[in-house]
Formats: C-alpha cells, sequence, structure tokens
C-alpha cells in the first residue's frame, strides 16, 4: 500500500501589536502606484515586499529599484526573484529622473539587483541614473543603496564619480549569521565597499549600512558590528526588524522590542554614528529624508 506524507510549513509567528499596521486610504497611494506602471518602473518596495509600501506611497515616495527585477543571487531573508537578468534598459535612468520630478521628491533613494553577469556589476547604470536625476531634479539629494559590486575598486569608484549625497550598503546581519542570510556576499566584503566608499569619495558624501534584528543574533554580535562598522567611517545607520516575506525565506526568530531598538539607537550615537533610525518599522530607505543630506 502506498501512502504519501504531505509537509506543511509551520505557521508564521503571531506579529506583536508594534508591527499591526492599519493600511491607509489615499489617493495618492494611487497615483504613485499608477505613475510608476506607466513609467515602467521597478521598486524594490513591490519586488521585496517591503511591509511600508502602503505608508511610503501614500506620502508619495518610493525606492526605485534599477537594473531590472531579477537577481542574480539568492540571499535567504529576500523576496526579489533570482533568474538570469535580462538586458539593462538604456531609458531607465531618464525613466527614473522623470518619476522623481513628478513626485516632487526632495530625497531620490535608487537601489538595484545584483548584477554579477556584468562586468561592472551594474555600476555604470547607477552613475546614469544619479546623472539623470540631477539633470532633472537639481535641488533633490540622491542616496544609492547599492550592492557589493564583488569590491572592484573601478565599479565603486564610478558610483562615487557622479557623486550621490550618500552611498548606502548594506551588511544585513551580524558577522557570524552572514554565511546564512546572505548569497555570496560575505561580511569583511561588505566592510571593504563601505571603507572604500568612504575613504574614495569626495568631501560631503556620507556613507551608510543598515542591518536586519531577529535572525538570532545576541545583543554583543548588534554591538559588534556597528563597531565594525564605525570602524570603517560608517555614518549613517538603519536598524529594523526582519520580517519573513515569503514562506521559502528565512524565519524569524525574535520580535525586537521598541525599547530594545531605542537602547541600540542610544549606544550607536554614543559610538559616534551621526544620523540613527532604528525600529521595527525601519527599512533602510523607510524615511530616508529624515537624514538632512543636501545636494553638491
Amino acid at each position: 500500500m502506498n501512502s504519501s506524507v504531505t509537509t506543511v510549513d509551520p505557521p508564521r509567528p503571531r506579529l506583536p501589536a508594534w508591527l499591526r499596521l492599519k493600511l491607509p486610504s489615499s489617493d495618492t497611494f494611487a497615483r504613485t502606484r499608477n505613475l510608476l506602471g506607466d513609467l515602467r518602473l521597478h521598486t524594490v518596495c513591490e519586488s521585496a515586499r517591503c511591509p511600508n509600501h502602503w505608508e511610503c506611497w501614500s506620502r508619495g515616495t518610493a525606492t526605485f529599484m534599477i537594473g531590472g527585477d531579477r537577481c542574480t543571487r539568492s540571499c535567504a531573508f529576500c523576496a526579489v526573484t533570482t533568474a538570469r537578468p535580462l538586458p539593462l534598459d538604456p531609458d531607465e535612468p531618464a525613466r527614473v529622473a522623470q518619476a522623481a520630478r513628478q513626485m516632487g521628491l526632495r530625497h531620490v533613494v535608487i537601489t538595484g539587483v545584483a548584477r554579477d553577469d556584468l562586468p561592472d556589476g551594474g555600476a555604470g547604470h547607477f552613475r546614469h541614473t544619479i546623472e539623470a536625476v540631477r539633470a532633472l531634479c537639481p535641488g533633490t539629494a540622491i542616496e544609492v543603496l547599492v550592492p557589493d559590486f564583488q569590491d572592484k575598486d573601478d565599479a565603486i569608484d564610478t558610483v562615487l564619480a557622479a557623486r550621490p549625497d550618500v552611498f548606502n550598503h548594506n551588511i544585513e546581519t551580524v558577522r557570524r549569521l552572514t554565511p546564512t542570510v546572505r548569497s555570496r556576499a560575505t561580511y569583511e566584503r561588505s566592510l571593504s565597499v563601505l571603507r572604500k566608499a568612504r575613504e574614495r569619495g569626495t568631501p560631503g558624501i556620507f556613507t551608510k549600512s543598515g542591518l536586519m534584528l531577529g535572525l538570532g543574533e545576541s545583543h554583543a554580535e548588534v554591538l559588534e558590528a556597528m563597531a565594525d562598522l564605525r570602524s570603517v567611517g560608517c555614518q549613517v545607520l538603519t536598524l529594523g526588524q526582519y520580517l519573513q516575506p515569503m514562506a521559502g525565506n528565512l524565519p524569524v526568530i525574535a520580535f525586537i522590542t521598541p525599547a530594545e531598538f531605542s537602547d541600540y539607537a542610544q549606544q550607536a550615537r554614543r559610538m559616534g554614528f551621526i544620523h540613527v533610525a532604528s525600529g521595527p518599522l525601519v527599512r533602510s530607505s523607510y524615511h530616508a529624508d529624515d537624514f538632512p543630506a543636501g545636494p553638491h
């Protein structure tokens, strides 16, 4: 007699009260969604299933994701599709700039999928997008959230040459958990990218990084990661709660309380970070315009 066994994924843990969101109802949300659709632009808000995208789009903001919506890496925490990427769209930088202008953004965040298929990792595409936004929106601060470019000097220099106001690269998690959480990335490589951005960038370019908490890290490990970021000159820090975007992604090990996030923020400021965003709903680009970076 043949028998089959059906496996069922364990239920996700119930969200604590501080993570339960009320979906906003706003005409601005629909206008933002329609504009992004009309301009054929991808956002990390949708592709990474960010829990804040309802709020951000209702505020008329979004984080643009360039280079397509297919990533060459398969990080265990991320919902972005892993697949062979399509060729770069040469008109995408101009469309991002048009969207930034129509949305009236005073702080633009531009991120991108990892493009390990390209010799420069997509760095040139980042540069073209920065230049397009600056030409059309000269008063707008520009923040880029970049992959590690495999720590290639030429790629990092290409992005820095466009003089973004903020150079952001997320370390994502503590040293011990990096091999489990991140695909092909290493803890030391990310620190090296941030060190080079700080040392090789022109004065006025701020460096930024962020960690997700709740993946099983200890308090001491978080403090160690913060100290490591300061050791390479990182100036801006974000700390937020990891939330499992899809059943196949890493599970949440712990929910960090708002009080714990507040404590981390205080310790980060004592370490010398000039701006810290730390809270359960904080993401790397969430309320990024709270940091007063300005165009050069």
